[in-house]
């Protein structure tokens, strides 16, 4: 499975990009196709929330790594690692999901975090100008994570038809290059986002 890079050279390329979308929409009949709206209930309308909420997940990796700047403190953190890792096991056996498949997703998305929270730290330290003036509440931020990871896991027990399907990596890369543009990721955010999707289309 290459689905991570066909991700990143689809993101990072725009007008690339631009042409997979279209591409890809059209050879496996994307909702985009012919102005079609993107049902909740369609291959697309399945995977891209997952696309979304990965983004939206990300950019708490800004937070956290502003919170944790200064401290002397680790971007690794094993202890919390293992409890969202159960706690979104524990969810998917509630909603019926299968939990490795999801603890697998989850653990993508905590090494995106990591990548976006690495490479803060680095310009950060590069240009210190650049640097967060203000140290966010690592709590609160955990809060607003917990609520992504709630919707991401029950976004990944209403998608398992999409996600094991053959066509599920081009639909993946199409609903990614969109979300892309939508939040107007840079580089950093973009190869990170390719990192936390490298799991979805695996297995069902």
């Amino acid at each position: 499975m290459q689905l991570t890079a066909s991700i990143r050279s689809a993101l990072v390329a725009g007008a690339a990009a631009t042409a997979l979308f279209t591409g890809a929409a059209g050879a496996v009949a994307a909702p985009a196709a012919a102005g079609a709206p993107a049902t909740a209930h369609s291959p697309y309308g399945q995977l891209r929330p997952l696309a979304a909420l990965s983004a939206e997940r990300l950019a708490t990796g800004d937070l956290v790594a502003a919170a944790k700047w200064g401290t002397g403190g680790p971007v690794d953190d094993p202890a919390r690692e293992r409890e969202v890792l159960r706690g979104v096991a524990d969810q998917a056996r509630e909603l019926g999901a299968d939990p490795a498949v999801t603890v697998r997703i989850f653990r993508d998305q905590i090494e995106a975090s990591k990548i976006v929270q690495r490479g803060l730290h680095r310009a950060w330290d590069a240009d210190p100008g650049r640097a967060p003036t203000e140290r966010p509440d690592l709590g609160e931020v955990r809060k607003e994570i917990n609520r992504i990871n709630g919707e991401l896991v029950r976004a990944i027990a209403g998608s398992p038809n999409a996600r094991s399907a053959p066509y599920c990596a081009p639909l993946l890369t199409a609903a990614a290059v969109q979300v892309r543009h939508e939040r107007q990721l840079d580089g950093l955010h973009t190869g990170a986002l390719a990192r936390s999707l490298r799991s979805v289309c695996d297995g069902g």
